[in-house]
C-alpha cells in the first residue's frame, strides 16, 4: 500500500496535465498545447519522483525545468505575456489563448487541485528569490499584504487605459509590458527579501497572481496535513515554512493556510513524520 502510495501523487500529476494537454489539442486543433503541457506534467512528475526518493533539489529541478521554459521560450522566444497583463490583454480581445488559458488552468481552477502548487514549483520570479539566502524567514510576518490588490488593480487599469485609449502596436507593448514587469518584480523581489530578511516577501505581500491563487486555494484538494498522534508540538514545521503556515493545524482556517507553496519543507524538517 506505501508503495503504490508513492508513485500515486507524480503519476496522478502526470494523468491530470496529459488529459489537459490532449482536450486542449483536440478542441483548438493545435499541436502547442499536447506538446506544451506534457512537458510541464512530465517536468513535475520528474520532479516529484526524485523528491519521493529524498533528493533534496527536487523542487529546485522543477522550477527551472518549468521556469526557465515559461520566461525564456514562451515569455521571450515566443512573445507571449504570461504576466497578468497578458491575462488581460487575452481576455479582453476574447481571445482563448496563451496566457489566457494559462491562467485559467495554473492560477484559477488548478488551485482548487494543488493549491500554490505554481509557486513553490513553477513560477519564474519564486525561482530566482529562492536562490537567496533567506529561506527561512528571519522576522514576523509584516501586515502590508494589501499591497497586492493594489498591483493588481494596477495592472488591469494599465490594460483597460490601453484599450480605451485604442493603442496601436497593442502586441508589441504586451511584449514590452513583459520584459519591464519582469525586471521590476526581480529588483522588487530582491529588494524585500534582504529588507526582510524573506525570500519570498514578495510572494507574500507584493505579487498581485495571489489574489487569484489565494480564494481558490482554500479549497485545495492536496493539503499537507499534521497527524496530531506523532505530532510533539515541536515547533519545527514553523520554523522552516517560507510563508509563515501553521501546518499543525488541520482546518481549512489555519494561520496563512492559503500561504502554503507546498514546498514540502515542513514534511522534510518533522522529526516524528506526522506531516
Amino acid at each position: 500500500m506505501n508503495m503504490r502510495r508513492k508513485w500515486l501523487a507524480p503519476f496522478g500529476m502526470w494523468i491530470v496535465f496529459e488529459i489537459v494537454a490532449v482536450t486542449l489539442w483536440l478542441t483548438k486543433d493545435n499541436l502547442f498545447y499536447l506538446l506544451n503541457f506534457s512537458y510541464i506534467g512530465t517536468s513535475i512528475t520528474v520532479g516529484l519522483l526524485l523528491f519521493r526518493f529524498n533528493y533534496k533539489h527536487a523542487r529546485r529541478i522543477i522550477q527551472l525545468l518549468v521556469g526557465l521554459y515559461m520566461l525564456i521560450y514562451l515569455g521571450l522566444i515566443c512573445r507571449e505575456n504570461m504576466q497578468i497583463e497578458g491575462f488581460w490583454y487575452y481576455l479582453f480581445t476574447g481571445v482563448f489563448e496563451a496566457a489566457t488559458i494559462h491562467y485559467v488552468v495554473a492560477k484559477i481552477f488548478g488551485p482548487l487541485l494543488f493549491g500554490r502548487g505554481w509557486c513553490g514549483y513553477a513560477c519564474w520570479t519564486a525561482m530566482v528569490l529562492d536562490f537567496l539566502p533567506y529561506k527561512k524567514p528571519q522576522a514576523a510576518r509584516k501586515k502590508i499584504g494589501f499591497i497586492r490588490y493594489i498591483t493588481f488593480a494596477f495592472s488591469f487599469s494599465f490594460v483597460v487605459l490601453l484599450f480605451l485609449n485604442h493603442v496601436e502596436n497593442m502586441e508589441k507593448i504586451m511584449f514590452i509590458a513583459f520584459i519591464v514587469g519582469n525586471i521590476l518584480y526581480y529588483i522588487v523581489g530582491i529588494i524585500l527579501a534582504f529588507l526582510f530578511k524573506d525570500n519570498r516577501a514578495f510572494c507574500k505581500y507584493i505579487c498581485p497572481v495571489t489574489v487569484f491563487l489565494k480564494p481558490m486555494s482554500y479549497f485545495s484538494v492536496v493539503r499537507v496535513k499534521c497527524d496530531k498522534e506523532k505530532c510533539i508540538s515541536c515547533g519545527k514545521c514553523k520554523k522552516v515554512c517560507p510563508m509563515n503556515v501553521d501546518m499543525t493545524d488541520n482546518s481549512r482556517k489555519r494561520k496563512n493556510g492559503t500561504e502554503c507553496i507546498l514546498c514540502m519543507e515542513c514534511v522534510k524538517a518533522c522529526p516524528r513524520k506526522a506531516l
